[in-house]
């Protein structure tokens, strides 16, 4: 079986040594178009698919991200495994800027955006939509998250295996009291964007997995300057590096998906009868079940 691997990320990814036939593609979804062409290259034997969430340029904010439509957008086009790539807040005095976390566990706080293929709109979007309930339980592919661990370790980066991500809406960055009540959750990083990736791609039956690198303290810690965009930055521009080994190295090393708990994630989820589905929603849906 030939591997396709997703990449969800920020601008710079697609600069890997041994990508090459690079190109864009362009992709229209039942969701929607994604936040920018996706880039297509070759690492080996797999194909990249990479797909800037914010657009390139950094132009669309964590609340606008048409999740769906980028999920959809990397599905469409065969991608077999999904990894989404993040700067977040360190929670932790362990994980210091420049730090590496395989996130394995989300809390979800957001408010404002679409996180389901499967939604009913009050409003008549997605009007007759089926109903699903995919578990949750175990938000991350633990095969693919270990096998991103390892590949993070060969960039020579401090890696830490496993850990909480409370993602908010944003986008601001937190209060001094929220940080420190989410401080006292025991929470490991903090973000604005891969819960949403998270649950999508369990409803896409795609392996997933988050690389999320740790550019400051938030604003919970005494010693250090609050969070702002420069700081932000100036460490960012260190992990950019670390992510591309990261993911050159994943790349020769993917599970098999389908030994992922991601793999027939829909069977029995979906609780709608099919036989009151119109055409066009079973046409609509095909992406994600192939018809059945």
């Amino acid at each position: 079986m030939s591997y396709r691997l997703g990449v969800l990320g920020g601008s710079g990814l697609y600069e890997i040594d041994g990508l090459t036939d690079v190109r864009e593609e362009r992709v229209e979804t039942p969701w929607g178009k994604p936040s920018d062409a996706v880039v297509r290259g070759r690492l080996g034997d797999v194909e990249l698919l990479f797909l800037p969430r914010h657009g390139r340029g950094h132009r669309v904010s964590p609340s606008a991200i048409n999740y769906r439509a980028n999920v959809a957008a990397l599905k469409k086009l065969g991608a077999t495994h999904l990894v989404a790539v993040s700067a977040v807040g360190s929670m932790k005095e362990e994980i210091v800027p420049g730090h590496l976390v395989i996130v394995d566990q989300f809390i979800d706080l957001t408010r404002r955006r679409a996180s389901t293929f499967f939604s009913q709109s009050p409003t008549g979007e997605d009007e007759g939509a089926p109903v699903a309930h995919v578990s949750f339980a175990e938000p991350t592919c633990r095969t693919l998250a270990d096998a991103l661990a390892d590949a993070a370790a060969t960039t020579g980066a401090t890696v830490h295996r496993g850990g909480t991500y409370v993602c908010i809406e944003g986008p601001q960055f937190s209060t001094r009291a929220e940080s420190l009540l989410y401080r006292s959750w025991g929470v490991s990083v903090i973000g604005m964007t891969n819960v949403t990736e998270a649950k999508l791609a369990r409803e896409a039956e795609l392996p997933f997995a988050t690389l999320a690198l740790a550019t400051d303290y938030d604003c919970w810690h005494g010693g250090h300057d609050d969070v702002s965009v420069d700081a932000v930055v100036a460490v960012l521009k260190g992990n950019v590096a670390k992510a591309r080994g990261a993911i050159a190295a994943i790349a020769k090393s993917l599970p098999d998906p389908t030994k992922s708990i991601a793999f027939g994630a829909l069977k029995n989820a979906v609780m709608t009868d099919p036989a009151i589905l119109s055409a066009e929603t079973r046409e609509k849906y095909r992406l994600l079940t192939g018809g059945n």
